[in-house]
């Protein structure tokens, strides 16, 4: 099959490199969910996250990417994915925002995105980000060694809908390694048995976008930020994950913890 043929396995050596790359990315995502506060810019947000970088060693995954100019995606409320930051923007009480960021460390790459409140927030919008995160902790529980493509996004699916929402269908998830983006896909929806099957040694950025309303979105005409097309909540969460023999090794996790 094409597929398994695209597929890049890794070594123990290359994961541990990309387990460092994570643990960056997961403690500067820490550093900026403790200092998003009302009043905030989304330039400020980036600002920071350059500077983390920098004193890490790290390098940007996003910046310039097809032309992205923020090192960060920031997208509040309704945008989805893909948000630029500005410094004429500013986060306001009962806003949510998604900070999907990513680093490179030995030329190996590490993607995650948290979603968090700003000040106080709704209920629904607070359920809306609890039930996301759960999403994702279901399609992670679906990877192991032998299973199926399909089986991640159905059970991402499943928890999403059972709460009414709707589970983005433009935007998946991704092989991830030597490149930001590597085979095979890994949408957030689908049929449990299904597609290629996962082997260990695949890494993998697996990142439930569900919405509070309907499914679909539309992209603005800065060409990037995606949002939905009617107007609803959305909220993002995502790991990098190998593939084990029983299971999954997350790789952004803090390296505080």
């Amino acid at each position: 099959m094409f597929m398994e043929k695209a597929v890049e396995l890794k070594t123990l050596e290359e994961i541990s490199i990309m387990r460092r790359a994570g643990a960056i990315v997961a403690d500067i995502l820490v550093v900026l969910q403790g200092a998003i506060k009302p009043g905030m810019t989304t330039g400020q947000i980036d600002q920071i996250a350059r500077e983390e970088l920098k004193k890490r060693g790290a390098k940007p995954a996003f910046l310039n990417y097809h032309g992205f100019p923020g090192v960060i995606c920031v997208s509040i409320n309704h945008e989805v994915v893909h948000g630029i930051p500005s410094d004429a923007r500013k986060l306001k009480d009962g806003d949510i925002v998604g900070l999907d960021f990513g680093a490179t460390v030995d030329l190996f790459y590490g993607d995650s995105a948290v979603t968090v409140g700003v000040g106080n927030i709704s209920e629904e919008a607070s359920k809306l980000i609890r039930v996301t995160r759960e999403s994702l902790d279901k399609g992670l529980a679906a990877v192991k060694a032998g299973a199926r493509i399909g089986d991640i996004g159905a059970a991402v699916q499943r928890h999403a809908e059972a709460e009414g929402y709707g589970v983005v269908r433009e935007f998946v998830g991704h092989g991830i390694g030597r490149r930001l983006h590597e085979e095979p896909p890994i949408p957030n929806y689908g049929k449990a048995g299904t597609g290629p099957r996962l082997k260990a040694g695949m890494t993998l950025a697996i990142e439930p976008m569900v919405n509070l309303g309907r499914p679909e979105v539309a992209t603005l005409e800065d060409g990037w930020t995606a949002v939905t097309k009617d107007r609803a909540l959305s909220a993002h969460f995502e790991h990098t994950v190998a593939v084990t023999e029983t299971g999954y090794d997350i790789l952004t996790l803090p390296s505080r913890i």
